[in-house]
């Protein structure tokens, strides 16, 4: 064997030898699949809180951002491990499923009714329902998001205590899509929608659409945590899940919420309930 060789060969028992004696790399931590409401994400709030929990657990975080409605359904079919939503009957018919578990709520903000500033249908200084039906019998433009979500539920609440019928009606259009996209639709077409206050404010700078009618106890919209059920779906990555939700609930977490928005916006985006009686869940 010439001395090249030998050399290549010494140096791979030298180096065989050495990992021999190297511990194992520490096993690499599932990610956490995180299904939510879009409100959440459009707002920035999960820009700001998912790093630094990635940070300080070495859990990555998967984000899908869906309607409630579609988030809910990945929960009660296991493809998720943890939801951050604000549909409260829906949540609470999961739990009752058993396909979640340890619902827990974390914040709150409201919905406002936003539109043209010239307000065709005349909704200002009147109720959430009243508005809703000036707007119907005016004719003028609303756009819902049509997808299952929280905030589309709210708006067909509404829609149903003001005794409007939708079907047909040529006014009421459903874009399909999350909250950002919708505001900015309504913003194109100087349309009528429902949004969260968060996703608004947020937004608010490019759409030209002022707030007309806000502060109706119907238009609270609360945010809860759930963890889907590893009893009943064993791949659910259970400590992740846990982490995640506690995180949330968090006082430091809780403190970051209250802040969240004021630098950008002038007040806070959301406001932080854990530890509180959950009276808006029955919205």
């Amino acid at each position: 064997m010439n001395r090249p060789a030998c050399l290549r060969l010494g140096l791979a028992f030298v180096v065989a030898l050495a990992s021999a004696h190297l511990p194992a790399a520490p096993p690499t931590q599932r990610a956490v699949i995180l299904a939510t409401t879009t409100s959440t994400q459009d707002s920035g709030l999960l820009d700001e809180l998912v790093p630094l929990f990635e940070k300080q657990t070495g859990y990555a975080v998967k984000t899908i951002a869906v309607g409630s409605g579609q988030a809910i359904a990945m929960g009660k079919r296991g493809e998720a491990d943890v939801l951050l939503v604000h549909s409260p009957e829906a949540e609470k018919a999961l739990v009752a499923d058993g396909a979640g578990i340890n619902r827990r709520i974390v914040m709150h903000n409201d919905f406002v009714l936003v539109g043209p500033a010239a307000d065709p249908a005349g909704v200002a200084k009147h109720t959430a329902q009243e508005s809703f039906q000036r707007i119907a019998h005016s004719k003028a433009i609303f756009l819902s998001r049509g997808d299952n979500s929280g905030t589309h539920a709210q708006e067909l609440k509404i829609w149903k205590a003001a005794g409007i019928p939708l079907e047909g009606q040529s006014w009421y259009q459903q874009t399909g899509l999350g909250m950002g996209q919708t505001l900015a639709i309504a913003a194109e077409k100087k349309a009528y929608t429902l949004s969260d206050r968060g996703t608004y404010l947020a937004l608010r700078k490019k759409l030209g659409l002022p707030i007309l009618h806000e502060g109706d106890p119907s238009l609270r919209n609360v945010y809860h945590v759930i963890e889907v059920n590893p009893a009943r779906f064993p791949k659910v990555n259970e400590p992740g899940a846990r982490a995640f939700a506690d995180f949330l609930v968090s006082k430091a977490v809780q403190q970051r919420i209250k802040e969240f928005g004021i630098a950008l916006y002038g007040s806070p985006l959301f406001f932080p309930d854990a530890g509180t009686p959950d009276a808006g869940s029955q919205h």
